[in-house]
């Protein structure tokens, strides 16, 4: 076998037994690639995670199809051992064929505890390695440090000096690798058998990725003094710092370098000012000096342009690596929209150029991999409706934990960094752990907030998916089913305007434990807009300005709140391609996104506008029928922009998932004190 999905993906034959039911303690099934490699197959998987919403799944979709004489291929994965899945109910297992996989059969000589810990996206590394490598079984320790030589690329004795640390840790948090926590120990234990790294605050900048480039950016300006000619005088106690280690960073070093234009071109870290600029201005340092704003900021736009024309993710890729590309397109969007006039209109042909292969990129992506993201596991989440259980698992598992998730409606992720940037003017002390997750298609409000607040698929509430009168409901009875009762959880909408005075006095209930907050403005500046993504930058800017968001994170926080803030979708600037004329026909009339109950009704209005995309309904009723805008286009008349949501673009379906903190007070820690 060549890969290690190959035996797994061999036991699915179409046309063997309808329904094929696999025992997956180790969720392997539930891997992106296995995923999309069962699909192209023909088969559709359910995962059997609560009773009830299974049931009501298969009878009303497979059941009903089986018996309509359709022939259709049906997975049905639990998380359990073999012998359990005799607990299943008679008729599944009477019609059902069964089989299993462990994770301990494709790598033998590994330590299956140790193996349980790693994402499923890192076994293609490990199972080569496993080939190459393993001739003998390895015990728990001997199987972390394979996994970090071979997966993480971490081999503690080929770190000598501090710019191997620093490439490192440059490597790890500029992809955004996930390392779990039981690695990092190990990792740790080692390095601090070398006296040399005593110093590092390594226990801060190897898990915290805000600490680690505030670590950089503190001693940024230092490295510049001493680059310079007067810096030779500097002494190290003038620098006030924040996060404890070492003062002089081997920034220079040819391994460090190479990360140092993208760091600044892409925002994690800040040029600064410095007196002798125009000696350095001609050095490899210069993106990371102030000269003037414009200058600046063409520097950064040009090599962001570069970096991610050349780092365009395929219809292959995985969606982490869209994830990625949508942070960076973001920073480029606002950097473009605040360029002056003369230079916007060269920035904005180029970024027009990279936009057409981005939108056909992207649009390919989700026809082909996107059913399979609904299917992945919650943690860490992939989707919007996977984001209360992050939030469950963490306030079940400490009784004095109290979460705090902030909806704002229609915030796209540039107009996030737009706020971000408002917010840390005023409170420098406040971070955020930014990430990202996928809305769901179509991008609307009724089907991709209400997913939030349910926590599952818009299939489980077909009655209420025109509407969000709904979201207090579902709010509740999600954490009704996670054993919270009514006094424990709050809702409320319509933020963003009014004082928090009401509010104030609700979250000061003692037997409060979560909130859902929905923050209306930024979707009320979208449905008013006429100047395209810069108006929304410059209004969404005013508003932050206000001080609303940023009194709400303080209160919150005031008040022991863990505080997350996400949104329901994104918007885009777009052009009129007429109106189609429907009269009573379509259930839903969306500016970029037609919804229609009767797939004749869609088919006829997609012949009259053939570039628009039918889009199935996954995950969504059979009765949800999207007709999407063609790209950068709405249904609007031909002449006219709007800025509006309901498609598929970037824009849209990639949304913002932050961690609201105020700045911790760091301490070196030595563990071998």
């Amino acid at each position: 076998m060549t890969n290690w999905r190959d035996p797994i993906l061999k036991e699915f034959i179409p046309q063997v037994a309808p329904l094929t039911i696999v025992a997956d303690p180790d969720g392997l099934l539930l891997e992106e690639g296995v995923l999309a490699g069962i699909r192209e197959r023909g088969f559709e998987l359910i995962p059997f995670e609560d009773p009830v919403e299974f049931r009501f799944a298969y009878e009303s979709i497979f059941r009903s199809r089986w018996d309509q004489g359709e022939y259709l291929d049906l997975v049905l994965t639990l998380s359990c051992t073999d012998s359990e899945l005799e607990a299943l109910p008679y008729d599944l297992i009477q019609v059902g064929r069964k089989i299993a996989f462990h994770l301990a059969d494709s790598f033998p000589n590994l330590s299956y505890p140790v193996l349980k810990l790693l994402d499923r996206g890192d076994l293609d590394i490990l199972y080569e390695a496993h080939q190459r490598y393993t001739s003998e079984r390895l015990g728990d320790n001997a199987t972390k440090d394979f996994v970090l030589r071979h997966v993480f690329e971490l081999a503690p004795e080929m770190i000598k000096q501090p710019a191997d640390m620093l490439r490192i840790l440059l490597r790890r948090h500029f992809r955004g690798l996930h390392i779990p926590l039981s690695f990092d120990e190990r990792f740790m234990h080692l390095l601090r058998q070398n006296e040399m790294f005593d110093e590092w605050p390594l226990e801060i900048i190897l898990r915290d990725r805000t600490a680690f480039f505030l670590f950089l950016q503190e001693r940024w300006s230092k490295f510049l003094d001493r680059a310079s000619s007067r810096g030779i005088k500097e002494e190290t106690n003038s620098y006030s710092l924040t996060i404890p280690g070492p003062v002089d960073i081997p920034f220079d070093h040819q391994d460090v370098r190479v990360y140092m234009d993208n760091l600044f071109a892409e925002g994690l870290l800040h040029a600064v000012a410095h007196s002798n600029f125009a000696g350095l201005a001609t050095t490899w340092m210069n993106i990371g000096i102030q000269t003037d704003p414009f200058g600046d900021r063409t520097k950064r736009i040009n090599k962001l342009m570069a970096t991610l024309q050349s780092s365009l993710p395929s219809e292959s890729s995985r969606y982490g690596d869209w994830i990625r590309f949508a942070q960076g397109w973001a920073e480029l969007l606002l950097l473009v929209n605040e360029q002056p006039d003369d230079i916007f209109e060269r920035s904005d042909k180029c970024l027009k150029d990279l936009q057409l292969h981005l939108d056909a990129s992207f649009t390919g992506w989700l026809s082909h991999r996107y059913s399979g993201l609904i299917n992945l596991p919650p943690l860490p989440p992939v989707m919007l409706h996977h984001v209360p259980r992050l939030i469950s698992r963490q306030l079940l598992g400490d009784s004095k934990v109290k979460i705090a998730l902030i909806v704002v409606d229609g915030l796209a992720m540039d107009q996030w960094l737009v706020l971000r940037d408002v917010i840390k003017e005023k409170q420098p002390e406040f971070e955020f752990n930014e990430q990202a997750v996928f809305a769901w298609i179509p991008s609307l409000t009724s089907i991709s907030r209400q997913a939030i607040f349910a926590g599952k698929a818009p299939f489980f509430f077909p009655n209420s998916i025109q509407t969000t009168d709904k979201e207090a409901v579902l709010w509740t009875q999600f954490w009704a089913d996670q054993g919270l009762v009514p006094h424990e959880v709050l809702y409320r909408k319509g933020l963003g305007d009014r004082g928090l005075e009401d509010l104030e006095e609700e979250l000061s209930h003692p037997k409060l434990r979560v909130a859902g907050l929905i923050v209306d403005k930024v979707d009320k500046i979208m449905h008013g807009m006429e100047m395209g993504t810069a108006g929304m930058h410059n209004q969404v800017r005013q508003w932050g300005r206000q001080g609303v968001l940023l009194k709400l994170f303080e209160l919150l926080l005031d008040k022991g709140f863990m505080v997350y803030l996400t949104s329901d979708h994104g918007n885009i600037e777009a052009s009129g391609c007429g109106r189609p004329i429907e009269g009573a026909i379509a259930d839903l009339r969306g500016e970029r996104v037609r919804i229609y109950s009767d797939p004749m009704l869609r088919s006829q209005i997609r012949q009259k506008f053939p570039a628009t995309q039918e889009w199935e309904p996954i995950g969504l009723p059979s009765s949800c029928l999207a007709l999407i805008a063609p790209s950068r286009q709405a249904f609007i008349n031909e002449g006219q922009h709007i800025v509006s949501h309901g498609g598929i673009s970037i824009e849209e379906i990639i949304v913002p998932l932050i961690h609201i903190r105020r700045r911790e007070k760091w301490v070196s820690l030595d563990t071998r004190k």
